[in-house]
């Protein structure tokens, strides 16, 4: 077979070896030119593929971090000695500085330092401008600062928490008991409200203080509780819904917002009882008054004064609105006069706290004449009641027959008292099926009755004082198994279902006027107990005797005050009664409280003069 040679296969055979040599190694260059071009384009198509490979699983395994480099320390500086003025100044300007910083957070940084109007980014980028810093860190930087703000804000511009070092002392607080504490109480509608978007306020059983109102996230970070407490008011915030919602049907008794019903009772009283003062005092017809009452009205004995003050008077004095003014001016701006009422030398005061004269309906009151001594005085009762909440109460002072032997005349006194007494009038009974209509005790939740009931002792003087020269020590179970008014309670002829706290106390009659010695006239009376405060509750358990005592500071008067102090369950009631829409004696009010003022400036004053003329003698 012939083989046909290819045009191209020919080589020339006319070419120099040198010319041919030359020629076969530059078409062996181009052609390795070719492949090593080649075989650099795939080299660095699969170096790069597995560059990324490799990164991707790096980042997956491993987290980035943004590096910021630390600026060259600055040498020290050289600084004048600075005088102690200089120092002072500093001191208070950096005083001055942190407490605006506490006030306004506006104008503090964060916690780490830095300040609220300085961009962080900014600083390292300032900082890292001249310095080989890593591209991806400045990059997450960036990331970073654009992220969109946290529920709480910036990232800058707190404050971090100061916490103190211990619990801070508890308050104390004007009220009967630890109960009626009500200032810094925070109320349960507080509920659906929040603060710089935190939690909700929650019922507190108790005052807070301000390291409680920190932990329990009532307070923002960006407002000190000083500012907290001056911008939110105790007074309960009242929803919308409430007010379109709100019933004051008369006679709800569980109607939401209801003034007298649970509810409300709950806010003031937690434990639904009040302290009640109730006190008697014969004066014996003495114009002169005690200059001080703090002992009778605001005795020693308990921390907290009393949320009612009750005083019944026998034989007053002759200018009664004296007598109220003193009262006023002792118990102070706390309080107010709810109501006074006399009938003869009878008098009675009823003194409120302020802020709770809003729960009380009408007062009313009778009289019942026993016996017409004279045209002045009068042997008899006065009796008050109102209700409070959904509790009634009567008041009765009394002034019963006297003489040793007249016990009949005394129980006659009283069964005429009971009979005659027309009470209430307008007040609706809390529980007319219980009520008799022949025993004005029996329409009310809680009956106090005090006063000169004029019970004696049935032993010879001599006994008696052989018991109380004992002193302190003398035990007075041995004289009241010889009182009249113990014993007839217990035949029942007398204050049916009464009861008498014990008495620890000494007979509080009859006294020689400014003396501490019993009777030393040609009479010779024997000391007896007088002057009681008895009560009594249409549930068993409502009244707790707390004290019973008498005051023997006051020596006007040949009788001696006496005094009890009850806690008293209180009920929620009905929208249905009559109240008395906060009426108080406005005008006794004031110059009581102007008399207490000018009193205590006479007084400082006293004590400057005093010091002013003291005269130091040299030996």
């Amino acid at each position: 077979m012939e083989h046909t040679p290819n045009p191209e296969d020919k080589v020339p055979q006319n070419i120099p070896p040198k010319e041919a040599a030359r020629a076969a190694r530059q078409e062996a260059g181009d052609n390795v030119d070719f492949l090593s071009k080649h075989q650099q384009e795939i080299q660095a198509s699969f170096f790069n593929n597995a560059l990324e490979s490799h990164l991707e699983g790096f980042q997956a395994h491993t987290e980035l971090r943004s590096f910021t480099p630390k600026p060259p320390r600055k040498p020290p500086r050289l600084e004048r000695t600075s005088s102690l003025d200089e120092l002072i100044w500093r001191r208070r300007r950096l005083f001055r500085m942190s407490r605006d910083s506490l006030v306004d957070p506006s104008e503090m940084g964060s916690s780490n330092g830095s300040l609220q109007g300085e961009n962080p980014l900014g600083q390292m980028a300032a900082s890292t401008s001249n310095s080989h810093c890593d591209q991806e860190s400045l990059c997450g930087l960036q990331q970073a600062s654009e992220a969109p703000p946290t529920k709480h804000g910036n990232l800058h511009g707190k404050l971090s928490r100061v916490m103190p070092t211990h619990p801070p002392p508890p308050l104390e607080l004007d009220g009967s008991f630890p109960s009626l504490r009500t200032t810094n109480r925070i109320d349960p509608d507080w509920a659906d409200y929040r603060l710089c978007s935190q939690s909700a306020f929650p019922r507190a059983g108790s005052s807070w203080s301000d390291t409680r109102l920190h932990s329990r996230g009532m307070v923002c970070d960006n407002c000190s509780t000083t500012s907290m407490k001056s911008t939110f008011s105790l007074l309960t915030p009242i929803r919308v819904r409430d007010v379109r919602n709100r019933s004051y049907l008369e006679g709800s008794l569980l109607a939401t917002g209801a003034l007298l019903g649970a509810e409300e009772l709950n806010r003031y009283f937690p434990d639904r009882n009040i302290g009640i003062f109730v006190a008697t005092w014969n004066m014996q017809g003495q114009k002169e008054l005690p200059e001080v009452l703090d002992d009778f009205l605001l005795p020693p004995g308990p921390d907290f004064a009393q949320d009612m003050y009750v005083i019944g008077i026998q034989e007053g004095c002759p200018d009664r609105r004296e007598w109220e003014i003193r009262l006023q001016e002792t118990l102070g701006p706390h309080y107010v006069m709810l109501y006074a009422a006399s009938h003869g030398v009878l008098y009675m005061s009823v003194f409120l706290r302020r802020d709770l004269i809003w729960f009380c309906s009408e007062v009313e009151y009778a009289t019942v004449t026993t016996r017409i001594v004279s045209q002045i005085k009068t042997k008899g009762a006065l009796g008050v009641c109102f209700t409070f909440f959904g509790t009634s109460f009567l008041f009765i002072t009394s002034h019963f027959t006297s003489g040793d032997g007249k016990v009949y005349e005394r129980v006659l006194d009283y069964n005429k008292t009971i009979q005659a007494l027309t009470l209430p009038k307008n007040i609706p009974d809390t529980n007319p099926y219980r009520s008799s209509p022949s025993d004005v005790t029996t329409h009310f939740d809680n009956v106090f009755w005090f006063g000169d009931f004029n019970f004696r002792l049935n032993e010879d003087r001599e006994v008696v004082e052989q018991i109380l020269s004992q002193g302190l020590e003398a035990d007075m179970s041995k004289l009241l198994q010889h009182d009249q008014l113990i014993k007839e309670m217990a035949s029942g002829s007398i204050f049916k279902g009464f009861q008498e706290a014990p008495i620890l106390f000494r007979p509080s009659y009859k006294f020689d006027v400014g003396q501490d010695s019993y009777d030393t006239t040609s009479k010779q009376r024997t000391p007896s107990y007088t002057d009681r405060v008895i009560y009594r509750s249409r549930h068993k358990d409502d009244i707790q005797a707390v004290k019973y005592s008498s005051c023997l500071g006051i020596k006007t008067s040949d009788h001696r005050p006496v005094y009890g102090l009850f806690r008293v369950k209180v009920r929620p009631g009905r929208d249905n009664i009559p109240l008395a829409a906060g009426l108080f004696d406005r005008e006794l009010y004031l110059i009581g409280i102007r008399r207490r003022i000018t009193r205590e400036l006479q007084r400082k004053q006293a004590l400057k003069d005093q010091k002013a003329s003291a005269v130091c003698s040299v030996s």
